[in-house]
């Protein structure tokens, strides 16, 4: 596993303006970054990537299975009583689910470390599935990259596949709604790259924004035209759903939803210490345990404090010796904690490298890399490319 550096494409912003991608930059600083790009080999992608990211995603599905007939993991899991018949139907049911992304420390050589899996509202997919594929095929075509080079990215191939099977099985020539928060340019951006895969894929489509969603007499999901919605895909995740004024209604609505209701067990970290409770001693987990519970002697005193419910880093705090050493400001301050054993992210050229792991339906399908001055991964955190090649 090697960090390169890399001359940019020429005009590469204005060619990510032209296809949507307007979140290339936040804040001013850049977020996708071409001045690099990781280099594997193929045993390292096939053998400490995406054979863990398979077993753990099935050492998940497990735990799912085991929390929906357990009133104490649901408690554990956080999950409104409410909604625990509504997320075990789903369950049931095999609701069909479309994706998720795994995180996981690796330096190239040792066990990849898995720290969490953001399997309801995963962002970065965009970049992911397509920019960083056709960065690929464009540094070829400028034999800047050699032509047998490849990389571990059959996200989008996989997805339209996943949505085609959709069509056939569930929708029936209904539209699929696409819908997110009005706040998040980022959000909207993987919302429309979503639907376009989903136009490919024969789909009828519609989009609407979250706060816009109505409630139908008969107690159905609506759009603005007071049409029923049979289908949605939402970037919002179930624990905002569950405490929406609409909430109340979910589980009486025919609404298809994506991710589908019993992925609400999975998107959330108190997944993590039932993980490891489960599966101790597993060579790609690490210690964790529920904050209220006596922790094993095998969390050390540096570990990491993460909410039950946080995503990109949010409210995330580095522990040694009880002292906070780094901490992530924002909202989750009010769902509780895991303690989960600090492995370190590999360091190249200064940066914190973090690899993303895509699951497409039950398949890992690609990768995508984050790299950060700091030692947490934050939603600012840059997007820099990789290449299998021996």
């Amino acid at each position: 596993m090697l960090r390169i550096t890399s001359a940019p494409r020429k005009d590469w912003t204005r060619l990510a303006e032209s296809l949507g991608f307007k979140f290339h930059t936040i804040g001013g600083e850049a977020y996708w970054d071409e001045t690099a790009y990781y280099q594997f080999t193929m045993n390292q992608v096939e053998q400490d990537i995406e054979d863990p990211t398979a077993e753990i995603h099935q050492m998940c599905l497990h735990l799912v299975d085991k929390a929906v007939n357990s009133e104490h993991l649901m408690e554990r899991l956080r999950i409104p009583r409410f909604f625990w018949d509504y997320v075990r139907d789903s369950w049931l049911r095999r609701d069909s689910h479309l994706y998720g992304r795994m995180d996981f420390s690796y330096d190239g050589q040792s066990p990849a470390k898995f720290y969490e899996y953001n399997a309801d509202t995963p962002t970065s997919l965009y970049e992911s599935a397509f920019f960083q594929w056709l960065w690929l095929e464009q540094m070829v075509e400028e034999k800047k990259l050699p032509p047998d080079i490849d990389q571990f990215n059959i996200i989008q191939e996989m997805l339209i596949e996943a949505l085609v099977l959709l069509k056939k099985q569930k929708m029936a020539g209904e539209p699929l709604y696409f819908s997110c928060s009005q706040d998040s340019e980022e959000d909207y951006g993987t919302v429309e790259y979503f639907r376009d895969c989903a136009v490919q894929a024969g789909l009828g489509t519609q989009f609407i924004y979250t706060e816009n969603i109505g409630i139908s007499p008969e107690g159905q999901f609506t759009d603005l035209e007071d049409r029923t919605i049979p289908g949605m895909f939402k970037l919002y995740p179930w624990e905002f759903m569950f405490e929406e004024a609409f909430g109340s209604y979910l589980p009486g609505s025919d609404t298809l939803f994506f991710e589908p209701p019993w992925k609400a067990i999975l998107s959330n970290k108190a997944i993590l210490p039932l993980l490891w409770q489960e599966f101790k001693g597993h060579p790609n987990l690490l210690p964790c345990y529920f904050e209220d519970e006596k922790p094993g002697d095998d969390l050390g005193s540096h570990y990491v404090k993460k909410p039950v419910f946080s995503r990109e880093g949010a409210n995330i705090a580095v522990m040694d010796d009880g002292k906070t050493t780094v901490t992530v400001d924002g909202p989750y301050v009010d769902s509780g904690y895991v303690l989960q054993k600090y492995q370190p992210l590999p360091v190249f050229a200064g940066n914190h490298t973090l690899i993303g792991s895509w699951v497409i339906a039950d398949r890992p399908a690609g990768i995508g890399m984050r790299e950060d001055s700091s030692v947490i991964t934050r939603d600012s955190s840059r997007f820099v490319p990789h290449v299998i090649r021996e």
